[in-house]
């Protein structure tokens, strides 16, 4: 809890290997996610570093690796195992070597068994073609279409005019697309001017293109006359795509011989491809057995590479050295990392981990398992951390489900969304298992923890509430109790007019069981049925709201106090927080105090408050007038009634008795309370500068006639000597980028501690004003259920009588359903997210978090293969 309360101590670290073990080194520190390298080589790009030609290496190699799952997942075969299964070893150079080989041999036997399939397809489908052209040229001839061809084309010559002569009559056969067959009749008959004709016969099988396209595809035939027409024909063909068999034999007995050679080849090839497909088959499913150990290799050599890349050569070019960020309670876990690198790389001389000072503020690194990540994750989106500043995760955790429900508060919508995430969760490492992909169920499974407690808290507030899909459940029995005997109920309905309602005020006076006391638990279910229910439960819901958000906003300032004192900064715990906690007490504290004394102590009877007589509940004080009254300092009545006791029987009233000072001494403590409000402002805008400013006197005037300064000319350096003890050398003209800088400005001070007061200042006004929303959607989740259940499940069913009536509620329970989870659980719930979030960012974590820092980025192979298959995935997609 401690480094998740806090970020970890973190160190800057040297690594100095040698050359020969670095490698193996960088590959077992990636076996732990402990190490973030520094780039000692920013001003060098990528294709000039030293490992550029391994890394192309591996590139080349995941790029054959990608073919082969292609090709695999063409053939519909199921890659087996994860690639990152958690044994994060790395192969010797030996087999590295192997496994290069055995990709390139691979790829090409792959290509080379395509390029085969392809040329035996392309046979094949040539063969299926020709058998069909013999069919249907023999399906033409039998039907006397040569016959008819003959006579016709007897009478034209080629230009179209009869002629007396009778020459001979040829034909062609080819082949054609369905698709185009119409158009292609057409543009023929008009090309060889009517001198030409065509029949055509469909083939029943579907044949395939080059490009794995199934199409129909029809045989036709045209007879024609001379050599010019032949030329036409043939040129129309071509212009359509369509495919001529010029060898088709002239006689019966010579197409049947043909056609039983082609079948017979066609049988050949079949078992050929057959033959073909299962030895792809059998060396894709060897292949696919190994891709994902493969792939799980080649990554992560090539992260080992990129790692490498980060390191400089020290002047002989014998070691390499790197430089590093190490969580302090790391870095003997690092050390024996290190020690196993070298021990395994056969190295002789033992790699050196020194820690190094620098001013360099270290990267925030907050350590989180599969539970809290998601909370962490919830932060981090407003912004990372400073270094060692106080981590609000862990309050997250509780409070951002808390006021989620705040919202959302219903039991059965509560319910559902708790069976969600225990199905998430519950599942967990199925789910992890299946590797699934869709964006949508990464993020409601990233969120498996946060859904669980977001359904627990909506559950608790449901029964707060009393709301189950705009339902009360009376489990301990109503505060509540009918004041009047049948006989005068029976009388008021005789006196109502039919099918309009009678409406029975009660009393608290009569109606309320003072002896019982109120309903156990939340809210009395008498409440949903009252005309003035709405009345009643914003005022509650109003009142929580405020509440809420001023405890929340307290409790940040007050972790703004361990922050001041983990930084040891006195001035800004006497400048800056204890003024914003008094400023915080004095006006919305004390309002707070208010609304928790009047729900104990004002009710409808009369009474003796605080000293004073209450005559009833239209005195009641009116917080929020009160409220600007006292800003106002504005001159109010001591009580609600008059001096002089009861005359007639009754209190002499104040006028607007609800204006009235309610407590002794509220006008004297109400003026203090603003005093002390008003004085606090002028502290956090001017304490820091004014502390600021007097420091940097006391600096000067400690140094004033006590500094000597040497110079020396001949090394062109000065040395400042103070109070003729310590020393401070300083070269002129060299290393002025690399001094240590000075301290914030004056001005700077001034700027950024009146922005944080006036923030501050305004902030706690429209911060509070900010968590009424937590009342607002509260009340829009109540009414939209009302809503639904009232329209769609006790009109369009419950609403119908007889069989009717059991089919309806069915089918509209399935309707209401459907709309509850869509509507009041999803839509709903992602907008109460949103502003749960919202009032975590801004109203809370603006009282105490700077988040000025910068994450911690450990190298790792599990976080690298995870980007890799990100990134692999984002491609595909």
């Amino acid at each position: 809890m401690g480094s998740f309360l806090r970020s970890e101590e973190m160190r800057f670290c040297q690594l100095i290997v040698e050359k020969d073990a670095a490698f193996n080194i960088v590959a077992e520190i990636g076996k732990q996610p402990y190490v973030q390298f520094k780039d000692l080589n920013p001003n060098v790009n990528n294709f000039q570093r030293t490992f550029v030609k391994d890394i192309r290496r591996f590139d080349e190699m995941e790029r054959k690796l990608r073919f082969l799952e292609n090709q695999i997942v063409k053939d519909q075969i199921v890659v087996a195992g994860r690639v990152d299964n958690g044994d994060y070893t790395i192969l010797p150079t030996s087999e590295v070597n192997t496994l290069e080989g055995t990709l390139s041999e691979l790829e090409k036997d792959v290509k080379s068994m395509n390029s085969s399939d392809a040329q035996l397809k392309a046979n094949f489908m040539d063969l299926k073609e020709w058998d069909a052209v013999l069919d249907k040229t023999d399906e033409f001839f039998q039907g006397g279409v040569d016959d008819q061809a003959q006579e016709e084309l007897e009478n034209l010559d080629e230009e179209g005019a009869i002629r007396v002569d009778k020459g001979p009559v040829n034909y062609l056969v080819g082949i054609i697309s369905r698709q185009r067959l119409n158009t292609f009749e057409r543009v023929l008959w008009r090309a060889c001017h009517h001198t030409a004709y065509i029949r055509s016969s469909d083939i029943e099988e579907e044949l395939e293109e080059s490009n794995g396209e199934k199409v129909h595809k029809s045989v036709f035939i045209v007879f024609l006359k001379g050599d010019r027409m032949r030329s036409i024909v043939e040129k129309v063909c071509d212009g359509f795509k369509a495919k001529l068999f010029k060898n088709c034999p002239k006689t019966f007995k010579e197409r049947q011989s043909a056609r039983n050679d082609v079948r017979a080849r066609i049988q050949d090839l079949e078992t050929v491809l057959g033959q073909t497909r299962e030895h792809r088959f059998r060396v894709l499913q060897a292949a696919a057995n190994n891709h994902n150990l493969w792939l799980k290799q080649v990554r992560m050599i090539k992260t080992v590479y990129h790692m490498l890349n980060l390191f400089t050569f020290d002047g002989i070019g014998r070691f390499f050295v790197g430089e590093c960020w190490i969580p302090l309670k790391h870095i003997d876990d690092v050390n024996n990392a290190i020690q196993a690198g070298a021990v395994r790389s056969g190295s002789s001389v033992k790699p050196v981990l020194n820690i190094l000072e620098t001013s360099v503020v270290p990267p925030t690194y907050n350590e989180t398992n599969k539970f809290t990540a998601v909370f962490q994750g919830i932060v981090d989106s407003y912004g990372i951390a400073s270094y060692r500043e106080l981590n609000p995760a862990p309050y997250t955790i509780i409070t951002f489900p808390f006021l989620f429900s705040c919202m959302f508060g219903d039991l059965g919508h509560g319910c559902i969304m708790l069976m969600a995430g225990l199905w998430f969760v519950l599942r967990e490492k199925n789910l992890i298992a299946r590797n699934i992909k869709d964006e949508i169920f990464s993020m409601f499974f990233g969120g498996r923890y946060i859904i669980l407690l977001m359904g627990i808290f909506s559950i608790h507030a449901g029964i707060v509430y009393n709301d189950m899909f705009a339902k009360s459940f009376n489990i301990f029995g109503s505060g509540w109790k009918n004041p009047y005997n049948m006989t005068e109920l029976d009388g008021w309905i005789q006196h109502t007019p039919d099918g309009k309602e009678m409406l029975v005020e009660l009393a608290p006076e009569m109606a309320y069981d003072h002896a019982g006391g109120p309903y156990s638990f939340g809210v009395d279910p008498i409440w949903n049925i009252a005309e003035n229910k709405l009345n009643f439960l914003n005022s509650m819901k109003m009142k929580l709201s405020v509440i809420l958000g001023i405890t929340q906003m307290t409790f940040g300032v007050i972790i703004s106090f361990f922050n001041h004192s983990f930084n040891k900064s006195k001035i800004d715990i006497f400048t800056v927080f204890i003024p914003q906690m008094l400023f915080m007490a004095c006006i919305f504290i004390y309002l707070c105090i208010q609304i928790i004394l009047k729900w104990l102590f004002f009710w409808t009877k009369e009474a003796t408050i605080f000293g004073m007589v209450y005559p009833g509940s239209h005195c009641a004080p009116s917080l929020l007038i009160g409220l600007i009254n006292m800003f106002m300092m504005k001159d109010r009545n001591v009580g609600f009634v008059q001096d002089g006791g009861k005359v007639n029987g009754e209190y002499r009233e104040q006028e607007s008795c609800y204006l009235s000072q309610w407590y002794p001494g509220q006008g004297t403590i109400e003026m203090v309370l603003v005093i002390v409000a008003v004085i606090c402002i002028p502290i956090m805008l001017f304490g820091k500068p004014i502390h600021h400013m007097m420091q940097e006197k006391k600096k000067k005037k400690a140094l004033h006639g006590n500094v000597t300064v040497r110079a020396n000319v001949v090394s062109d350096s000065s040395e400042i000597v103070i109070n003729g003890g310590s020393k401070k050398e300083e070269a002129s003209g060299h290393g002025g980028d690399h001094g240590v800088h000075g301290e914030e400005a004056l001005g700077d001070v001034i700027v950024h501690q009146a922005i944080h007061t006036i923030e501050y200042v305004l902030g706690c006004v429209s911060h509070t004003a900010s968590y009424l929303r937590l009342w607002a959607l509260s009340l829009a989740h109540a009414q939209l259920s009302e809503v639904l259940w009232h329209m769609v499940f006790v009109t369009g069913g419950l609403g119908v009588d007889g069989t009717v009536g059991f089919i309806a509620v069915y089918v509209v329970f399935f309707i209401f359903f459907v709309l509850t989870v869509s509507i009041l659980v999803l839509m709903e719930g992602l907008s109460a997210f949103l502003h749960a979030l919202r009032l975590h960012w801004v109203e809370f974590q603006s009282k105490f978090y700077l988040g000025l820092g910068y994450p911690f980025v450990p190298y790792s192979f599990k976080t690298a293969l995870q980007e890799a298959e990100a990134n692999a995935s984002t491609a595909s997609a």
